[in-house]
C-alpha cells in the first residue's frame, strides 16, 4: 500500500536529520541569553543535542557568542556551572511564558551570576606564603564574566518590552523559546513544517476512522 502525501510528509518530518543543528530561534541574535537557554534541544525520536555538553563544545559556544576567547580551556566544572545557570534561565523563561511566579532558586541563581564578577583583587591565603591579594584564575574570570553577561541579558529580556513576545515553540518535542512575530509560534521552519504535517496527518487519520 502506498503512503498518502500527508503520511509521506508526516514521516519525513518525524524522521528529520537529528544531526543538523537547528538555526537560531527568532530573537536569539538580539538576546544571547535566549540562545543560551536553547542550547539544549529536544529532537524527534527521543534524540537530544547539547551545545554545552562538553568543555570543548562549551568553549566553542562561548567563543561563537563573543563571551570568551577561542579555546578558553574550560574544565568540566566550569561547563557544569554553565549548564546549571542555563536550567535556571530556562525556568525563568518558562515561568514568564506561563504567567506564573518564578521559582526563588532560579531568581537567586541569576542574581548570584550577576554579582559574581569581582571588582578588585581578592584576598587569598596560601598555606606556604600566607595571605596575599590576586585576581582570580584567568579561566575562572572568563567563566564569571560569561555567566554575568548571560544573566544580565536574561534579566534584560525578562524585564523589557520584548518579554511580551516571549513564547515556547509550539512543535513538540521541541523545547526552545523564541520571540513571537505575528502569530508565528515555531522556532524554525523545520518545526513549523513538522507541526503542520502532524496536524494534517491527524485530520486525515481522524476522517478515515470516522
Amino acid at each position: 500500500m502506498f503512503l498518502t502525501d500527508e503520511r509521506k510528509l508526516y514521516h519525513e518530518a518525524m524522521h528529520e536529520d537529528v544531526d543538523a543543528a537547528p538555526p537560531p530561534a527568532p530573537g536569539a541574535e538580539q538576546y544571547p541569553a535566549l540562545d543560551f537557554a536553547n542550547s539544549a534541544v529536544a529532537l524527534p525520536g527521543g534524540q537530544y543535542t547539547d551545545q554545552l555538553g562538553t568543555p570543548t563544545s562549551a568553549d566553542r559556544w562561548l567563543a561563537d557568542h563573543a563571551l570568551a576567547p577561542e579555546r578558553a580551556g574550560l574544565a568540566e566544572m566550569c561547563t557544569s556551572q554553565l549548564r546549571s545557570l542555563r536550567e535556571q534561565v530556562r525556568s525563568l523563561l518558562a515561568a514568564r511564558v506561563a504567567g506564573v511566579p518564578a521559582l526563588p532558586p532560579a531568581v537567586a541563581a541569576v542574581n548570584a551570576a550577576l554579582t559574581r564578577v569581582p571588582t578588585a583583587a581578592l584576598l587569598l591565603w596560601d598555606e606556604k606564603t600566607g595571605p596575599h591579594r590576586a585576581a582570580p584564575h584567568p579561566v575562572n574570570q572568563i567563566l564569571d564574566h560569561a555567566l554575568a553577561a548571560l544573566a544580565a541579558n536574561a534579566a534584560d529580556l525578562l524585564t523589557g518590552p520584548d518579554a511580551e513576545r516571549l513564547t515556547a515553540c509550539g512543535s513538540p518535542p521541541c523545547n526552545r523559546f523564541l520571540l513571537r512575530h505575528g502569530r508565528r509560534h515555531w522556532c524554525s521552519t523545520r518545526c513549523g513544517d513538522r507541526a503542520r504535517a502532524a496536524r494534517a496527518y491527524a485530520r486525515r487519520t481522524h476522517a478515515a476512522d470516522s
